[in-house]
């Protein structure tokens, strides 16, 4: 981000202390948002005339969750016009996956494999809302998570570090260009800094209890990727990370993420983390808890008034240095410089932007996230005019749509399925009927649920979470269906007809009973505002599904977390089972479906993973090769995965990591051979005492569907001198 600093330098000298505590305080609109109240806890609203004074004095940096022309232009009137220093307002907001346009939510994202995907999304959704004057995203969140327990996997891009790493970044340049002073673009925030993802037993704000190489080798990877990609702010977590809450944790906001990583931009709190310090037990008091947040690195407050009531006092008592506050307003000020705000502090007011364009990549994005997990005898695609009967809890309904974090969208302008069905089918095809609630029976409902599957030839059943079952604070510890929900199936079952289940969720669930009982299951996660017409193409076969797991769906809640990337144990289950072994007495070792794996409507099938050469040495690579063929006579997109596991090493490795992916499109019955290259900076790990290491042995390596397919071909690393 380009800066004038010598422009910058001079405004600051001119800034009184509080103004400058100022520029380090953030607060919310205060105004009502119609899903505002499911993301965030209740706020205290103040009179508008009350807030205006403070953004008059130089009190407020800005203000989050308020857009359009009224709204902003009023505030930032009076900060550029009526206070004494005239430094604009910068306006944020949580666009996680859309504005008014609601587009799939981010695990589905991943679901795609298509970082580049992601960032023409991104950069679609920061245009909407910097038309109605956003400057600032709380986006994207790069928090790994294993634990399908926790709520906010719907926000993340699932179990692997690649895939969060790649998606993480490619969302960052989707919002930000490569100008932020492009009134189209909006900054980007990394989030939640560090190791949120790894709450303990999945349960929201909980304690991260992880070691040192499993967050340096797994976790902070994906935050890296993000602002190595230029992200201008990291917002800290809930957690705390070796007993130090994330927000007054020194080691990584100043030694890791500024020393280490040279991150130029400035931090920011989650809502109220810093205050939460003492909650934690770690402060004993407001001020204790600012004066260790601030020295830890945390330049800005979120909503708390942290610094508001506190920062002053400890610099006029010598607690904290006036250099050390003026060098995060400097970082404050240089981002909105960057955001160009100095010379236009309404940009983006009045801009025109066309939804159109919008919603067909919305169509297409939806189109490409689900994930086809069964599809016995070719059952989908529909076979042209058959007789559908579309049953469950979201059959017709719009409340559950877009999905959690989609504050700005309307439900109700989105597009559900009964919609998209009649749309593509007509209305004497399709025969819809609830058949259940989410979570209750319906009375009557298994009935005319049965009555409608006999009128038809097939019946699609929508099944799966509500949109308030996902996201921040939605931590569960049953991730099945509600019993009324698998009442349901049981009974279309009954009825002999082939069962297609729509599963809408916002993470893995455990369905074994449901999977045995559906003759196709897609997952469709939550789409957004084209749900029922992405969903109608796939069934009907005018696109493909091309989607892949990116978290693997367990068999049952008992085996949370579940993971592909597990450590080698020492006594690993086997084949025939038997004591003594990794696994459990009481359910079959390993996930219901794994980390990579989805069906298209072709077959492929995989060759012998190739190596040449068989050695690697010095700075070169080895070349990973297989050929795919298609088999079932239909076009597909294969999600072809680069699997690694290092042989022997100074640390136990993982069983597999995948280092490499690639979406491929096959033709019916054609043959492609799929190539790779690894290089010995692909093989390294964190070696237990702060450094990175890179060990010669033997490596296994596949190329394979999915995280639990294929056999390992082998090549060796030699040492830099090729020894």
């Amino acid at each position: 981000m380009g800066t004038d600093r010598h422009f910058l330098e001079s405004l600051l000298g001119r800034m009184t202390l509080e103004e400058k505590v100022g520029q380090l305080s953030l607060y919310s609109a205060d105004v009502k948002l119609a899903g505002a109240e499911t993301v965030n806890p209740a706020l205290t609203f103040k009179a508008p005339q009350s807030r205006f004074e403070d953004i008059r004095a130089g009190r407020v940096t800005g203000v989050f969750n308020g857009y359009g022309e009224a709204y902003i232009r009023a505030l930032q009137t009076i900060a550029v016009e009526d206070s004494r220093l005239g430094i604009p307002l910068i306006f944020g907001a949580d666009v996680i996956h859309g504005f008014r346009t609601a587009f799939p939510v981010p695990l589905a994202e991943a679901a795609s494999f298509e970082p580049e995907l992601a960032e023409r999304v991104a950069e679609t959704a920061a245009a909407e809302a910097a038309a109605e004057g956003l400057h600032w995203t709380f986006a994207p969140g790069a928090d790994l998570c294993r634990d399908a327990r926790w709520g906010r996997v719907v926000e993340s891009y699932g179990e692997d570090t690649l895939v969060a790493s790649r998606f993480a970044a490619a969302r960052v340049r989707g919002f930000q260009g490569d100008d932020l002073r492009d009134p189209r673009r909006l900054m980007a925030t990394v989030k939640h800094f560090a190791a949120y993802g790894a709450a303990e037993a999945g349960l929201d704000y909980n304690t991260a209890e992880i070691s040192r190489t499993t967050l340096v080798d797994h976790y902070l990877p994906p935050y890296r990727a993000a602002v190595e990609a230029g992200a201008g702010a990291v917002m800290t977590a809930f957690n705390d990370v070796d007993g130090v809450p994330a927000s007054a944790n020194r080691e990584l906001l100043t030694g890791l993420l500024r020393e280490q990583w040279g991150f130029k931009g400035f931090t920011v709190s989650d809502y109220n983390s810093d205050f939460e310090t003492i909650v934690h037990g770690l402060a004993d008091s407001p001020r204790e808890a600012a004066r260790l947040c601030f020295l830890a690195g945390l330049d800005m407050c979120m909503q708390s008034g942290l610094y508001a009531d506190q920062l002053a006092g400890l610099v006029a008592d010598g607690a904290v240095e006036e250099a050390a506050v003026d060098r995060s307003v400097l970082r404050v000020l240089a981002a909105k410089q960057a955001l160009g705000l100095f010379e236009n502090p309404y940009r983006g007011l009045g801009a025109a932007f066309d939804p159109g364009p919008a919603r067909a990549l919305a169509r297409e994005a939806a189109r490409r996230c689900p994930v086809l997990l069964k599809n016995r005898d070719g059952v989908l695609p529909l076979k042209a005019g058959a007789r559908v009967a579309l049953i469950g809890p979201f059959a017709r309904e719009h409340q559950n749509l877009n999905g959690a974090w989609a504050i700005f969208a309307a439900n109700g302008q989105s597009v559900n399925l009964e919609d998209g069905f009649r749309a593509a089918l007509g209305d004497q095809a399709l025969i819809v009927e609830p058949g259940c609630a989410i979570s209750e029976a319906l009375p009557g409902g298994l009935e005319a649920a049965a009555a409608a599957a006999a009128g038809a030839d097939v019946v699609l059943l929508a099944l799966g979470e509500g949109q308030h079952m996902s996201g921040e604070s939605r931590s569960r510890t049953d991730i099945g269906l509600p019993a009324a929900q698998i009442e349901l199936a049981q009974a279309m079952r009954r009825t002999g007809k082939p069962i297609v289940t729509l599963l809408r969720t916002g993470r893995p669930l455990a369905i074994p009973e449901l999977a045995a009982l559906s003759d196709a299951l897609l997952v469709t996660w939550f789409l957004g505002c084209e749900t029922g017409a992405a969903v109608a193409d796939l069934v009907l076969g005018r696109a493909a599904p091309s989607g892949r797991l990116p978290m693997s769906f367990p068999r049952h809640v008992g085996q949370a977390p579940i993971y592909y990337a597990r450590k080698a144990t020492g006594r690993p289950p086997r084949d025939p089972p038997g004591p003594f072994t990794a696994r459990y007495i009481d359910a079959e070792p390993g996930p219901l479906y794994p980390f990579g794996f989805g069906l298209g409507y072709g077959r492929i099938d995989y060759g012998p993973t190739r190596v040449s050469p068989a050695d690697l040495a010095g700075s070169g690579a080895v070349t990973v090769s297989c050929e795919l063929t298609e088999r079932a006579g239909a076009d597909i997109e294969e999600v072809v995965q680069l699997y690694v596991h290092d042989v022997a090493a100074s640390r136990v490795r993982p069983v597999r990591e995948l280092k490499a992916f690639r979406k491929v499109a096959v033709a019916a019955g054609a043959r492609v051979v799929v190539e790779f290259e690894l290089r010995r900076e692909d093989l390294g790990f964190a070696d237990g005492t702060g450094g990175w290491t890179v060990e010669p042995g033997a490596f296994e390596v596949w190329i394979a569907p999915n995280a639990e397919a294929g056999v390992p071909a082998r090549f060796v690393l030699r040492s830099e001198a090729g020894a």
